[in-house]
């Protein structure tokens, strides 16, 4: 086991995908009687595993039982005498566009499929840019070497290519929500988290004034510019005549009593102190951060040592990072509210990414590529998922939690109505006075 496991760990070092497969290890089941659920378990308790493993050809009832044959079938890489139609996969990687998520998406899927116990073959097709051009060259190769199935972790211009060549592949793109492009592909599947969604939801935490900080790549910016919107204008709905049939239609409404302050943060900056120092206007105000978590980590420290009086900081999915924890004082991230959407675990998964070095419990690009192939593995095996997300018109649906980041966790989120407590406040000074 030690072997299989050491040779395991070196492959996950490397982003190329050997043509040998890995052997597989066959456990023959000997004994003609049956075995129920209290037989398993002797099984287990007495350090039977082969035994166990032997009788376990099919998912089990108890939940517990299935969870040690799923992880023993993955460790073990076990054969099944049963043959099934191989699961083909192919992965196209811009490595040059998407860093290490080259082989860390790699990572996710091949631990998926190692845990499910079927045939598959999954090969990589890299490319060094997202053109048009060698994007269409690309899917023609894949499409030639026999795949039907292609996961693409590229970025906007990538997806946009794919759009563009219309190919008849089934493609599921985890690094893209489809809010943000556009398409009516049937073939197209976008798997990435909606923090739309999530700045809507954190938007019920605010008040005003709602001071922004953002970094200055095209994501902040358009992430800053979409909260603006949707803590100063209050959507109403509004029945109007057309015609002789009434009809409703959704309107915006300025709320002059909410204030937006934009700051776009460089990379190089690292001092807040022209933002933060005796600034009466961003006294008792909603921080919202769009940073990556170093950044993140610094804002929070500058608040409080300038001290901002932060009524609350929010954040979506991108400070969903154990780093934070560490990176950052109790006293600074108190009062701090984070959107998630990695709300489903799968302890056998886990701990197979783990293993290869790829992490599916805060790293929401791994946790939709692996969705992804979870989605893709049904399709190909009409086998159970794993992962009940939705996909509606051709986007996974994820749930979103609150969380705030306690002393050593992230611990859920109760709603407070902190307009509802301001306004209360102001009532009780004015009966006093």
């Amino acid at each position: 086991m030690l072997l299989v496991l050491f040779s395991v760990a070196l492959g996950a070092q490397s982003s190329i995908i050997s043509n040998l497969p890995i052997p597989k290890t066959y456990i023959q089941d000997l004994d003609p009687y049956e075995c129920d659920e209290y037989c398993m378990q002797n099984y287990l308790d007495n350090g039977m595993i082969f035994s166990f493993l032997a009788r376990a050809t099919r998912k089990l009832e108890n939940k517990e039982q299935d969870e040690v044959r799923v992880l023993n079938i993955s460790i073990l890489n076990l054969g099944s005498y049963v043959k099934n139609a191989e699961v083909k996969v192919a992965m196209l990687l811009p490595y040059n566009k998407i860093g290490k998520y080259s082989s860390s998406t790699i990572n996710a899927v091949f631990a998926y499929l190692m845990t499910r116990g079927h045939p598959f073959e999954l090969r990589s097709y890299k490319i060094e840019d997202e053109n048009e051009e060698e994007m269409r060259r690309a899917l023609s190769l894949i499409s030639s070497d026999g795949f039907d199935y292609v996961i693409a972790p590229v970025t906007e211009q990538g997806a946009q290519s794919i759009i563009n060549i219309d190919s008849d592949l089934n493609v599921y793109i985890p690094t893209i929500n489809k809010k943000d492009v556009s398409t009516n592909s049937p073939y197209l599947v976008f798997g990435a988290i909606d923090y739309k969604a999530q700045a809507d939801l954190l938007m019920q935490e605010a008040v005003s004034p709602l001071v922004i900080f953002s970094d200055t790549s095209a994501t902040g910016k358009k992430l800053a510019l979409y909260q603006e919107e949707t803590f100063k204008y209050t959507k109403l709905n509004e029945t109007v005549m057309n015609g002789e049939e009434e009809v409703t239609r959704e309107i915006k409404v300025l709320n002059p009593q909410r204030d937006v302050i934009k700051y776009y943060i460089s990379g190089v900056t690292t001092n807040l102190e022209n933002y933060l120092k005796e600034n009466e206007k961003i006294v008792n105000a909603t921080f919202f951060i769009n940073t990556p978590i170093v950044k993140s980590g610094m804002i929070m420290s500058q608040l409080t040592l300038y001290d901002a009086n932060a009524t609350n900081v929010l954040s979506t999915q991108v400070n969903y990072d154990p780093l934070l924890l560490s990176m950052t004082q109790y006293s600074d991230r108190k009062d701090m509210v984070v959107a998630n959407s990695i709300t489903q675990n799968n302890n056998i998964l886990t701990e197979t990414n783990s293993l290869l070095g790829s992490d599916i419990v805060y790293d929401w690009i791994n946790y939709a590529t692996t969705i992804g192939i979870d989605y893709i593995f049904n399709q190909l095996t009409n086998e159970d998922r794993e992962y009940n997300v939705k996909v509606e018109e051709n986007q996974m649906r994820y749930d979103i939690e609150l969380l705030q980041p306690s002393v050593s966790r992230f611990i859920s989120y109760s709603h407070i109505d902190r307009e509802a407590l301001i306004e209360e406040e102001l009532v009780g000074e004015k009966t006093q006075n």
